[in-house]
């Protein structure tokens, strides 16, 4: 049966059909128009993302039912558009729930003048098919000894939820970040460019430093150095420190040199050594493209070790793919290069078998000065997805991963582009 009363915490997530049962993606969010009054907000529509990731508007007159699992609409036919916030309009889940209300209902008057977060907001359907928030579900602070309760009132009841207040600094970010568990960083990222401003640094000051850092790695380079700019000094410097070190001479290499050079005195020095080593570098060639920190092995190294080493979940596939063997030491720049070691031989032989007794010498290494279009060739020649970058004197400076080549191939707006094909051709 269709419901005429719903929560948007539950909305979030729900399948969206068609009329004919089809798929068209899964609710992320839901737009009001909240009023500086305190009138009902009317609900808009649905903040909608297609299995590409692409995140569509559906107006809530497109909704035919509200069913538990699953919303659906009046067409399969909806428009691609990826979403933009008008003026006016307020997303549900990301703007207003965790804003820090006041409640006047003379029957609680354990709120009256207490602070208490917004937790949900209840829509209604009225007899001429229009949604209203008419509910607000708020929990006050944990008291000592004590649960937090969870009262729902009308929204005429509450305070603190005009346009104004609620695009004040300083707003909790607890229900967004549940949102982002479990994510991938690349969605994540983009989650967080259709955000507000405000909501965006809000989120990125309460994320830990290693999941900013991976999060800001998939950003585009202008957004990089804009959140980076609304971060303290100190903390910008610790997230700096936990991204790839290539990823951090990149972001770096955007900023003026006055302050790079603060951000890089406030780094660990052996943080900052290997992204000082990397900025000397164009970062169109080689040496600008390649990360320092590869898997790097002795010849007395078993294969069942370096088997091990692939597996650590924090390499990309790329560099999982081929290990390079070096006289010690192993840190970059390493002793003398000796040769590579790809996945799928460590795979054929014995785990007892020492890798420098199964060392491709034949492959070329690269040099750090070559330009990215050879870089490109020599990845196509070779049919690589990773290649060691070695200096003069046959020392080991890092190696370059088909994931950065094409990170400076592709326009700097390819995030931004309509994935054609994804879509079908539509």
């Amino acid at each position: 049966m269709a419901a005429t009363r719903v929560y948007v915490a539950r909305l979030a997530g729900l399948a969206v059909l068609g009329p004919d049962g089809e798929s068209i993606g899964r609710i992320r969010d839901v737009v009001v128009a909240v009023r500086s009054d305190r009138q009902q907000p009317r609900v808009h529509g649905l903040v909608v993302e297609l299995p590409t990731r692409r995140r569509i508007f559906v107006p809530i007159l497109r909704v035919t039912a509200i069913e538990p699992g699953v919303v659906t609409l009046n067409t399969g036919t909806v428009s691609l558009r990826r979403f933009t916030q008008r003026p006016g309009e307020m997303l549900a889940l990301a703007q207003i729930v965790d804003s820090v209300v006041r409640v006047e209902d003379p029957d609680l008057p354990d709120l009256a003048g207490v602070d208490v977060h917004v937790i949900d907001l209840g829509l209604e359907q009225t007899r001429s098919r229009d949604w209203l928030v008419t509910r607000v579900a708020v929990r006050g602070h944990r008291r000592l000894g004590r649960r937090r309760t969870v009262h729902v009132v009308d929204w005429s009841m509450v305070s603190g939820l005009t346009p104004y207040e609620i695009d004040r600094p300083g707003q909790d970010v607890t229900q967004l970040l549940e949102q982002f568990e479990g994510m991938r960083a690349a969605d994540v990222a983009l989650q967080l460019r259709e955000l507000p401003e405000k909501r965006r640094i809000e989120v990125a000051v309460a994320l830990d430093d290693e999941r900013l850092a991976d999060v800001v790695q998939e950003l585009p380079d202008d957004e990089q150095v804009e959140l980076l700019s609304h971060l303290e000094v100190r903390r910008a410097a610790d997230v700096l420190e936990a991204m790839d070190p290539d990823d951090a001479a990149d972001l770096l290499g955007e900023l003026p040199e006055g302050e790079a050079e603060s951000l890089l005195a406030l780094m660990d020095p052996q943080e900052s050594e290997p992204v000082r080593r990397l900025l000397e570098h164009s970062p169109y060639s080689a040496g600008g493209l390649m990360t320092p920190k590869p898997v790097i092995l002795t010849p007395s190294t078993t294969v069942a070790e370096a088997l091990a080493r692939v597996r650590n979940p924090d390499l990309t596939p790329a560099l999982a793919s081929m290990v390079f063997v070096v006289r010690p030491p192993t840190a970059t720049p390493t002793g003398r290069y000796l040769g590579s070691v790809h996945i799928q031989q460590l795979l054929r032989e014995p785990p007892a078998h020492l890798v420098g007794g199964i060392l491709d010498t034949d492959l070329s290494p690269l040099r750090p000065e070559l330009p990215l279009a050879a870089v490109t060739r020599y990845f196509a020649t070779y049919n690589l997805v990773c290649g060691p970058v070695v200096d003069e004197e046959n020392h080991l400076l890092g190696a370059v991963s088909v994931d950065d080549v094409l990170d400076h191939l592709l326009p700097e707006d390819w995030r931004d582009q309509v994935e054609n094909d994804e879509r079908g051709g539509a």
